[in-house]
Parts: C-alpha cells; sequence; structure tokens
C-alpha cells in the first residue's frame, strides 16, 4: 500500500486524531491573516489618499500665494474664500485619517491578542493552566492605549455581554476629541 502524506486531520475529514483545539487555532490563524490582510489593503488606500493631499496642500497655498498677491477685488476675495473652504475641507479629512489610525492600531492589537490566544490554545502544557490565562489577558490589557478599550475589555473580563460592554466603552458626549496611541 503507498505512504499517504500525513495531513491532520479536520471538521470536514475527522478522525481519531482530531482536535477542536487544532481547528481553533486554525481559526484564530485565519482571523489574524484576515486581519492583517485588511490592514494592508487599508494601508495601501492611506497611502494614496494622504500622497494626494500632500498634493493638494502644496496646491491650494500656492492658490492662496498669487490670491494674495493680487489687488483688492471679488474675484480675489472669492479665490481666498474657495481657498479657505478647502483648507477647511483638508482639515475635516485629517481627523478622519486619525480615526483611521485609530482602527489601524485597534486591528493590530486584536491581531496579536488572537496570535496570543492561539499559541496559547496550541500549547497543551499552558492550556489548562489559569496563570497562562491570567497573564494572557494582562498582557492584552496592558497594550490597550485608550480608556474606552481598556472599560470594554473589563467589562467583557467582568461577565458582561458584548452589548452592555460596548455600551460601557462608549465615549461620553464631551469625549468627542481624537484620542492619539
Amino acid at each position: 500500500m503507498p505512504d499517504l502524506p500525513e495531513t491532520p486531520s479536520t471538521a470536514a475529514r475527522p478522525d481519531l486524531d482530531w482536535s477542536q483545539v487544532r481547528e481553533t487555532v486554525m481559526m484564530l490563524q485565519l482571523a489574524v491573516a484576515q486581519i492583517e490582510r485588511t490592514m494592508r489593503d487599508g494601508n495601501d488606500s492611506v497611502e494614496t489618499l494622504t500622497a494626494s493631499f500632500t498634493h493638494m496642500v502644496g496646491n491650494t497655498q500656492v492658490i492662496h500665494a498669487a490670491a494674495d498677491s493680487l489687488e483688492d477685488s471679488q474675484e480675489k476675495q472669492s479665490i481666498l474664500e474657495n481657498c479657505s473652504a478647502v483648507e477647511s475641507s483638508m482639515s475635516d479629512a485629517i481627523v478622519a485619517f486619525q480615526f483611521y489610525d485609530r482602527l489601524s492600531q485597534r486591528l493590530t492589537h486584536i491581531g496579536n491578542s488572537l496570535e496570543g490566544l492561539a499559541e496559547l490554545v496550541s500549547d497543551s502544557r499552558r492550556l489548562y493552566n489559569p496563570y497562562e490565562w491570567s497573564g494572557l489577558q494582562s498582557a492584552i490589557r496592558a497594550k490597550y492605549t485608550n480608556e474606552a478599550d481598556r472599560a470594554m475589555f473589563d467589562a467583557m473580563l467582568a461577565g458582561a455581554s458584548i452589548e452592555e460592554a460596548l455600551k460601557l466603552s462608549e465615549p461620553s458626549s464631551k469625549d468627542d476629541d481624537i484620542e492619539l496611541f
């Protein structure tokens, strides 16, 4: 009988060697890969947008300087007002980039947390050790850099539902400012 390549059993092809732990690790690794791919795609788009905004800022400065050298007129006033409107729009876009930065950092934290979880679950010496789980949770919490994320983490560990944890972690209206990481 020819030797068949040894491949681990899966949920689709279970055998006596099948393991829900291996399946869990595989799904966690898939989630990490999807996060990393999404971030790579997003970063490519943001790099394009950043280059475009840099170019637009330069053009706006040239237009503004040229308009300043004109004699006072309706046209000069119109050019300066439109430059101000474009500058205001670019300022709004910069705020949106800051939100994207927050999103990217959160996705990085999620990916790192999932990788740590996959490593713990795949190691039978660590899997059933409460101190290992506590250490993983402490390491994950320590990486959070804003209070809303820490509040959500703490609420989930205290037994809150996803909806409750999200509600508890919502910033108040006075906290609408961007919190940079």
